[in-house]
């Protein structure tokens, strides 16, 4: 399978496991990367040293490429960035703030930089910065979401109209038949999260894995577009958040109900009620908790099954 996405990364599949927050510790990387796709480190939700901790056990588990995803709207940023490149870490994935910002540092170091996008505008933008490629994420994704609400199917034409370089698609992809209709519709590789927080290897707490097999359409919802729009499983706490609403909040008072670490709660220390609980509406596809492998072999079994009845 191998096209430009394939070589960009030196992998065998053009699927990468997205760089989860709680959920994306280096087991989960290694095991998707030593399964033939590209595995990330979340380093969102991780103290600079705790991410050096992960990427030498992940350089240790496989010898296949992997990557860390970085939002750039992380406090210790510059930290974050020269751990990265003491640690040798070749493809970087960049979410949640500018481009411009980091590639160019990125790329002196001969680092690989994607950008996550959710719109043509900042395709565009991640191109003139010098990214080596994009994903564009469709509204269907778990965690924080681009404002423009454009779902995954018609941003995928929209940007691959407009942009030279590749793009891999995510947001609602989770079986070998998504992955194929992102691919007809002009990706060249798809980024997949939610599939991957339920398996075995994710750093998810169980009771949130257990929740992620039992969500179903319309369990999921963008809310707190007033700080940073973020698709959750519908529970207390986000109950607490529609609540609020009906009283016309500040952005100050949601800012107070949100408070610190409410996704760690929820995904990372198992709190249903209380946390944050991300996960994209592909959830409803999701009934098992299985190994990265499995689901990964899985994907690929189906995907080349489909396109060959076509």
């Amino acid at each position: 399978m191998q096209n430009k996405i394939t070589q960009l990364f030196n992998i065998q599949y053009p699927i990468i496991q997205g760089g989860m927050i709680w959920v994306s510790g280096w087991k989960l990387a290694s095991a998707v990367s030593n399964a033939g796709g590209l595995g990330l480190i979340g380093a969102g939700s991780m103290y600079p040293e705790v991410l050096r901790e992960h990427i030498q056990k992940c350089k240790k588990a496989t010898d296949k490429p992997f990557g860390v995803n970085v939002p750039m709207l992380y406090p210790d940023i510059e930290k974050i960035m020269d751990i990265i490149v003491e640690e040798g870490v070749k493809i970087v994935f960049t979410s949640a703030g500018n481009p411009k910002t980091w590639t160019s540092f990125l790329k002196e170091k001969g680092i690989t930089v994607v950008h996550v996008v959710s719109s043509v505008k900042f395709a565009l933008k991640a191109e003139a910065a010098g990214v080596d490629a994009v994903v564009c994420e469709g509204f269907e994704a778990g965690g924080h979401n681009g404002r423009e609400e454009t779902t995954t199917f018609t941003l995928i034409p929209m940007v691959k109209e407009q942009v030279k370089i590749p793009v891999i698609s995510a947001g609602g992809i989770g079986s070998g038949r998504g992955m194929l209709a992102a691919m007809v519709l002009g990706a060249d590789g798809v980024q997949i999260g939610s599939r991957f927080a339920a398996t075995v290897e994710s750093s998810a707490h169980d009771h949130f894995k257990d929740t992620i097999v039992k969500v179903k359409d319309g369990d999921t919802y963008v809310t707190l577009k007033e700080l940073a729009p973020v698709r959750l499983v519908r529970n207390k706490f986000f109950n607490d958040v529609q609540e609020l609403y009906q009283k016309g909040p500040s952005v100050e008072e949601l800012k107070a109900l949100l408070g610190r670490a409410r996704a760690k709660r929820g995904m990372f220390e198992g709190d249903l009620e209380e946390g944050e609980l991300e996960i994209g509406q592909i959830a409803g596809l999701i009934h098992e908790i299985k190994p990265a492998k499995q689901v990964l072999d899985e994907i690929i079994t189906e995907y080349l099954e489909v396109k060959n009845n076509l």
